[in-house]
């Protein structure tokens, strides 16, 4: 065994060329026992291609020993080479001592190429010689996890939590208490994230908890969460949406708005910020902010619809047509295209009086809104303007279709019949 440390001395001391030629002298004449240990070592070292080489040669000297074959199966795996490593593995025994290890070995490589059929074969395999392994558990619930079986992943972690609350740098609270949110149990959620929390605190778990709260309606705690995370770490931008959202549905809508500008400064890319920005500013009476705020957000993403068609509607709201359809036609330069767009731009040019684009505008957004009320009482109303009587009653005559009784439509049929 002095020859083992004699070559990891070397290596350690950057004497390769000696530490090679030590190596090839245990390969051709060393023991079997320091092959072995040697091979372990120059694994963890990083010497695949060497400690492959000595796994073989044992292997030529103890054909289909186990737990060299599943040695040499980590190397393949560690190298890349996946397919040699299956059917290195698939070669030991099911009476071998390391066919429970080979199992999980073949189960990860099975799950990583998708096959995930043969790796839950080879799992549960697994769980039925070792039965008190948590570790087959938990790749279990991994397996499950990854296939969005929630159920099934739920009861393999249970397992795994009766024996330990972290397996393989995991915390296993934390993967149910995830779980648990990502189908919308949020109140079950919560107690194991306090509990992951209080096992180890990470700041990704921190969010999760102040997050599923706010999902599951407690918007306080959630607050309470976010403001934590906050203070800890200011650059963790993916709070500060979720901490406004959380605001204004406690109606603190200048809490919301501010905390949306402090993340602005923490991330002026994110268009999802200014855009609810801009909206919170609409509610607080910020119209002029608001407009800037959507105008950032349609400079960072030209494509960004909610944001175009939210500004858009203001203009509309507020008769500033010319600057509503100032921007649609900077949209639909940049090839941005939405119906609702067409629609508005119809209401625009109606209002400025200049009728021949409105009707152009009306008519094709017919074909998307024509089951719209409120469009076809538009469009309606525009055509009994224009004097095109026949299709204003067509079009309310289809808006009666739909409610009978609407003593508006039908006075108003009355009108263009007579």
């Amino acid at each position: 065994m002095n020859r083992v440390k004699k070559i990891l001395d070397m290596l350690e001391n950057g004497q390769h060329k000696k530490a090679i030629h030590e190596y090839n002298e245990v390969l051709n004449s060393g023991t079997p026992d320091e092959k072995f240990l040697l091979g372990e070592e120059l694994f963890e070292y990083g010497f695949l291609e060497e400690a492959k080489t000595l796994f073989e040669n044992l292997l030529e000297i103890f054909p289909g020993e186990g737990e060299l074959l599943v040695l040499l199966g980590e190397v393949l795996i560690e190298a890349g080479d996946e397919e040699k490593a299956i059917l290195v593995l698939e070669q030991i025994s099911d009476k071998d001592p390391s066919f429970g290890q080979s199992l999980l070995l073949l189960a990860d490589l099975y799950q990583i190429q998708g096959l995930y059929e043969v790796c839950e074969r080879k799992l549960l395999k697994a769980k039925e010689m070792l039965p008190e392994e948590v570790v087959i558990d938990f790749a279990l619930g991994e397996l499950y996890s990854e296939q969005g079986e929630i159920t099934k992943a739920l009861d393999a972690y249970e397992f795994v939590l009766k024996e330990c609350n972290e397996l393989a740098g995991v915390n296993i609270n934390q993967r149910i208490a995830d779980l648990l949110s990502t189908s919308g149990a949020f109140e079950e959620a919560l107690p194991f994230y306090d509990k992951a929390l209080a096992e180890k605190f990470e700041i990704n778990t921190l969010f999760g908890f102040a997050f599923t709260a706010m999902q599951g309606g407690y918007n306080g705690t959630a607050i309470e969460k976010f403001l934590e995370l906050k203070e800890i770490d200011p650059e963790y931008t993916s709070l500060y949406l979720q901490l406004a959202i959380a605001y204004e549905r406690e109606q603190e809508l200048q809490n919301s708005f501010d905390v949306i500008m402090q993340g602005i400064k923490q991330d002026e890319f994110n268009k999802e910020l200014f855009f609810y920005g801009g909206k919170i500013a609409l509610k607080l009476g910020k119209n002029d902010q608001a407009v800037q705020l959507f105008r950032e957000a349609l400079a960072l993403d030209p494509g960004y619809i909610d944001a175009a068609i939210t500004l858009d509607k203001f203009f509309i709201q507020q008769e500033r047509y010319d600057e509503a359809l100032e921007l649609i036609q900077t949209l639909e330069s940049n090839d941005v295209e939405d119906p609702q767009l067409i629609w508005d731009s119809a209401v625009a040019f109606h209002k400025i009086e200049k009728y021949s684009l409105a009707l152009d505008k009306y008519e094709s957004a017919y074909t998307f809104f024509k089951d719209n009320d409120s469009f076809l009482t538009d469009y309606g109303y525009f055509l009994m303007e224009e004097g095109k009587n026949d299709l204003a009653a067509e079009i309310f005559k289809q808006l009666l279709k739909n409610d009978p009784t609407n003593e508006d439509y039908l006075d108003l049929l009355d009108r263009l019949d007579g």
